[in-house]
């Protein structure tokens, strides 16, 4: 597999939780950044690989061969975000680029290695789980902070959006991995929501409050 059908299988796979009926073309292409035409072409390559089978007007799915080998890749840029964060003093918003190019390195020794070396980790530093070698992952029960209730505590457990800018900001206001949070109000107007942190309160906006997953303490 190249690096390029590698990258589209992964994309496939997020892809799938959003659309389970089908994949379509042109989501796919918005996904990758590229032209429908590029995203047909791989579609229909990986279909001959059989990773994928496609309809007309529904859409790509991941057959069973397709679905694992995507897992595998998780699996791998998962694993070196951690080996990133933990061993070479990487922030958590610094990791995903790096690790985008690592998890091409195809070599199952070093990724069995790494796990051990590592401890055998089920969480990423953004909070998604690892799958194990099974391709099995760990449930996380959680929700988006904008669903939490008025009046309760939760502890962030993860976020949906990895970029740059949105883990700086929840560094700048001391938001991370384990941080317990309380709701305090929330504003019918614009849905912002006022929370207590450790030494501080702050208003995030429903942008932020749909990006960080929480679990209730």
């Amino acid at each position: 597999m190249t690096l390029a059908e590698e990258n589209y299988l992964k994309a496939i796979y997020h892809l799938e939780q959003q659309f389970p009926k089908g994949v379509s073309t042109n989501a796919l292409a918005e996904e990758m950044k590229t032209k429908a035409s590029s995203a047909t072409d791989m579609v229909k390559k990986l279909a001959e690989k059989n990773m994928l089978t496609h309809i007309p007007y529904q859409g790509a799915t991941l057959s069973d061969a397709g679905r694992d080998y995507a897992v595998n890749v998780i699996r791998r840029h998962r694993l070196w975000e951690v080996f990133l964060v933990e061993k070479l003093n990487f922030t958590w918003d610094e990791v995903h680029e790096v690790a985008e190019h690592l998890e091409h390195i195809q070599s199952d020794k070093l990724i069995d290695e790494l796990d051990a070396f590592l401890g055998h980790p089920t969480n990423d530093p953004h909070g998604d789980p690892i799958p194990d070698k099974a391709g099995n992952f760990k449930h996380i029960e959680k929700i988006v902070l904008a669903k939490a209730e008025v009046g309760a505590t939760y502890k962030c457990v993860g976020v949906d959006d990895s970029s740059s800018k949105f883990l700086k900001y929840l560094d700048s206001n001391k938001i991370a991995l384990g941080t317990v949070i309380t709701i305090n109000h929330k504003e019918p107007f614009d849905n912002s929501i006022k929370i207590s942190l450790e030494n501080s309160e702050i208003v995030v906006s429903q942008s932020v409050a749909k990006n960080l997953y929480v679990k209730k303490v």
